[in-house]
């Protein structure tokens, strides 16, 4: 299998468009032809776990953090990234990163982490803007189903919790082909009057090329009509953060211990308890302080994340409980998603988790 195969299809499901701006996620060492062996799922790329890639026949490692974020210059061994870059090329391993790409989407990181505290009615806290577009094309009516329907296959057509949305309308299109063109109703150098449906239908922008390779190859006309609009509309299955709710309330110290449990953190930093009974949950891997208001104007009664500084655990103002419990913790079943999506898709082939420990924070 090639690693181009690998990389397609995390990439179906987690696009790198929906990564943030300042982000390395990808392909960040290795050739898309490159064959793979094994594979190697880890939260850090250490040099632990270069080694463990190299006994255990590994030629690819995929990572949470990418181990490159900005531009390296040289490659002369002086630090830890350097190493660690120099080390996977000579021994002909091939480095690739889900980082924020994976945070941001519906079914990531987050959506895992409401699974593993059971919440449900589950949304994004803080949907992005900007990645909607809407696609409007003109057909003859007789073959309008088979477009809406090829839109829809593609990805279109998804508001929500709905799917296949579209809205139709009828009305009467004009053209007048030249001696070059072959149209597929009327006549060349003859004005033609033809009765038009007008298709309009929504898709993410990450799409984009798959969905007018649909329109392309199912639409009847020469030169097809269609028009596309940027939209400001929010995207509800990309952004920051996680809310649900927990199918039964509980007790706040009972639930930190819960969390304690789950994520096997070896101490929670957290505001002061409300002694309200705990129901609606909040949750954002990594740092994601950034949310505490947002998480509080939604309802808030728990917020879970990392790296939170001491000031901002005032911002707590007794109506939340502000629960820290650390980077690597809020991250560590990021592998467990990885691993599951690719022997899903890929049964057959060898995706080993990593078991170096990669946790730079120690518990005393």
């Amino acid at each position: 299998m090639k690693l181009q195969e690998i990389a397609d299809y995390l990439e179906s499901l987690y696009p790198l468009s929906l990564q943030e701006s300042w982000d390395n996620s990808g392909l960040l060492v290795g050739h898309p032809d490159h064959e793979v062996k094994k594979i190697l799922i880890t939260l850090d790329i250490t040099e632990a776990v270069v080694q463990e890639a190299i006994d255990k026949h590994c030629n690819v490692i995929i990572s949470h953090h990418p181990v490159i974020f900005s531009g390296i210059k040289s490659l002369t061994a002086k630090t830890e990234t350097e190493r660690l870059v120099e080390s996977a090329i000579k021994n002909d391993i091939a480095l690739y990163a889900l980082h924020t790409n994976l945070d941001n989407s519906d079914s990531g990181i987050n959506a895992h982490l409401c699974e593993k505290l059971g919440l449900i009615h589950k949304k994004i806290i803080v949907p992005k803007t900007n990645i909607l577009r809407k696609l409007v094309t003109f057909c003859p009516t007789d073959h309008s189903e088979k477009i809406r329907q090829a839109l829809f296959e593609a990805g279109a057509g998804h508001i929500g919790n709905y799917e296949s949305c579209s809205f139709n309308s009828s009305g009467t299109g004009t053209f007048k082909g030249s001696e070059d063109t072959n149209p597929f109703v009327g006549e060349k150098g003859k004005l033609h009057y033809e009765e038009e449906h007008r298709i309009e239908t929504v898709y993410p922008t990450y799409l984009e090329s798959r969905i007018l390779k649909a329109l392309f190859a199912v639409h009847p006309y020469e030169e097809v009509a269609f028009d596309i609009y940027d939209l400001g509309n929010s995207y509800f299955r990309v952004g920051s953060g996680m809310i649900g709710e927990l199918v039964e309330e509980t007790r706040e110290m009972d639930f930190l211990k819960q969390l304690r449990e789950i994520f096997g953190t070896g101490v929670i930093r957290h505001s002061g308890l409300t002694g309200n009974p705990v129901n609606k949950i909040a949750i954002c891997s990594g740092s994601g302080s950034f949310l505490i208001d947002e998480a509080k104007k939604q309802g808030a009664g728990f917020f879970i994340t990392s790296d939170v500084k001491y000031h901002e655990f005032f911002k707590a103002e007794g109506k939340i409980v502000i629960a820290d419990i650390g980077h690597y913790e809020s991250e560590r079943f990021a592998k467990d998603l990885i691993h599951n999506v690719l022997i899903k898709k890929f049964p057959n082939f060898a995706v080993l988790i990593s078991e170096s420990k990669t946790n730079s924070v120690n518990y005393l």
